[in-house]
């Protein structure tokens, strides 16, 4: 992968600057009262004592620059008939429905060490865009470098803005008309989910809008050949935040109907999934040969294949080289989702081995993330980031951090979880985003 300078100042930023840039009265503020509802703030420290850092992420203009290159580059390629016939050839059957909606938001998950900047992976339905809002209304400059970093509440309220109105987009794209009156926030238990707080911040958002949301576990659906409905109440819309991409266990077996019938707008949904967010979109992507004879242009295909770093479909025909090449490897399942059942090739042993090869895994060469020092300067450590950039049809509309200590970002780490990524700005001053 092709790399960038890190400025000097960035660099020292991520290494010495201790200031603690979260204010937990604003954060307060906002989650009871500003956007949120009384007592969410007490649930969220109950329930998720480490969602937020209270130190920001440092980067550099041109790597966040280069980051929104690379969703562009993405969805002109996702967009190519020939790209979309061989990701849909092996997609699951529910994937081949095409409603019109492209589906809401994607996450694009980056990692970036040394000036090096890899693309690991693709979500169709990233958490945490809302909760980066929230922590971005809840920051203070502690030092000069900070000074003219803070977001504005002109930006955050815009990029509120922005999710309501991709929203509205589906609704329209998926053929409807008006608005829809009554939307439905599905996730399997919401109310034992650990981003739920984030759900009832979904429904507030869109309560300010002017549209119902419910939200609901996929047990309380139930579809008629014209009508989705929870509890007599008609939905338009379903905010899907499952992660059975395709839809296919018994038990999303309405919603499933739903999707096939037309009966409301669903969204993100199966075809989405295929098309975007099965990790094995990554071995075409990293590959710039195959992309030009789908008809990517060769600047654009080269681009894309020095951004994601080399991954492989595991198959039995190449189990072998790639066990001998663990060390420099990382294993995911094609279908997975939040790093469950990844592994880091160095720390595999034979017996999960075995089961890896009899699964569904592509191999990624191991890019490492970069390190942010957090504590103070008397007694400092270092956590582990990677970058996350929100976006829509090829436009990114929010660009945050994750910290962590361990294998993957697990929200366990004290000091760590949603950072705010502040971007130093062209020329060398800095800005928010």
């Amino acid at each position: 992968m092709a790399a960038l300078r890190e400025p000097a100042m960035i660099e020292r930023l991520n290494r010495d600057c201790f200031c603690v840039s979260l204010d937990r009265v604003k954060l307060a503020h906002a989650l009871e009262t500003e956007i949120g509802q009384p007592g969410l703030y007490a649930l969220v420290q109950q329930r998720n004592p480490h969602l937020f850092s209270a130190q920001p992420v440092f980067v550099s203009h041109e790597h966040a620059q280069r980051m929104r290159e690379v969703v562009l580059a993405i969805e002109q390629v996702a967009a190519l008939p020939a790209f979309q016939r061989a990701v849909l050839a092996r997609a699951p059957q529910a994937a081949q429905h095409d409603p019109g909606n492209p589906g809401v938001f994607l996450g694009f998950d980056f990692h970036l060490e040394a000036g090096k900047l890899g693309l690991i992976e693709i979500n169709t339905n990233p958490g945490g865009a809302l909760l980066s809002a929230v922590l971005a209304r809840a920051q203070r400059a502690c030092c000069e470098d900070m000074r003219n970093m803070m977001p504005s509440g002109e930006a955050i309220d815009a990029f509120e803005t922005a999710i309501v109105a991709m929203f509205l987009r589906e609704w329209q794209a998926a053929g409807r008309e008006g608005r829809p009156a009554c939307i439905a926030i599905v996730d399997t238990e919401p109310e034992n989910q650990y981003l739920y707080a984030e759900f009832l911040l979904y429904q507030r958002l869109f309560a300010r809008a002017g549209i119902e949301a419910i939200i609901a576990d996929p047990a309380q659906l139930h579809c008629d050949d014209t009508t989705l409905s929870v509890d007599g109440r008609r939905i338009d819309l379903v905010y899907n935040r499952l992660t059975d991409f395709a839809l296919s266990a018994p038990e999303h077996a309405v919603l499933r109907r739903a999707w096939e019938l037309d009966t409301a707008v669903i969204t993100p949904h199966p075809r989405a999934h295929a098309r975007f967010a099965d990790k094995r979109n990554l071995a075409l992507l990293c590959d710039s040969s195959t992309l030009r004879a789908m008809g990517a242009d060769g600047a654009l295909a080269d681009f894309l294949a020095a951004q994601v770093p080399h991954t492989e479909i595991l198959t039995q025909d190449n189990a072998e080289r790639l066990w001998a090449q663990r060390r420099n490897l990382f294993f995911k399942p094609w279908a997975g989702f939040g790093s469950r059942a990844a592994y880091r090739g160095a720390k595999l042993t034979r017996g999960v081995w075995q089961t890896i090869v009899q699964g569904e895994y592509v191999a990624q060469t191991l890019t490492p993330p970069g390190e942010r020092r957090i504590g103070d300067a008397m007694d400092s450590r270092s956590l582990k980031f990677d970058l996350r950039a929100y976006a829509d049809i090829g436009h990114v509309l929010w660009l945050s951090a994750r910290l962590y200590q361990g294998q993957t970002t697990n929200f366990r780490t004290p000091g760590g979880g949603f950072a705010p990524m502040f971007e130093e700005a062209a020329g060398g001053s800095s800005k928010p985003r």
